[in-house]
């Protein structure tokens, strides 16, 4: 079974960074989609950030284009999320997710009912 793991997140003020990580196991190929989403109190689960393994095409919603940077580690299977320039609004759980569907041509869609497998969140605090 793929197990995914995110840790990182914490408490920081307006305009810090913090820098999430997401252990995976279980995870057979070397190309797959997989991504951060993040669920604030009473709101939706939301694709935030997305990248496939092997292209590293990505995708970024607009609320974090320019602040946020997805990466992966390949060898570790091991993802990551910088993010610089937090504001109040970023605070939610934030979740690593893959999918078990094929990795599309046109890039990860970040759309979350296809990411479906996921673990654990770890909390993002923000203060103003």
């Amino acid at each position: 079974d793929v197990q995914l793991q995110a840790s990182g997140g914490g408490l920081v003020q307006a305009g810090g960074s913090l820098r999430l990580s997401c252990t995976t196991s279980g995870l057979t190929s070397d190309d797959y989609d997989i991504g951060w989403f993040r669920q604030a109190p009473g709101k939706e689960r939301w694709g935030i950030s997305c990248i496939n393994s092997r292209t590293g095409m990505t995708f970024y919603d607009d609320s974090v284009k320019g602040r946020f940077t997805i990466s992966s580690d390949n060898i570790k299977k091991k993802v990551y999320l910088q993010m610089n320039g937090l504001k109040p609004e970023d605070t939610a759980v934030y979740f690593c997710a893959t999918t078990g569907q094929p990795p599309s041509e046109y890039g990860p869609s970040c759309y979350p009912p296809v990411y479906d497998i996921s673990g654990q969140g770890t909390q993002v605090t923000v203060s103003s």
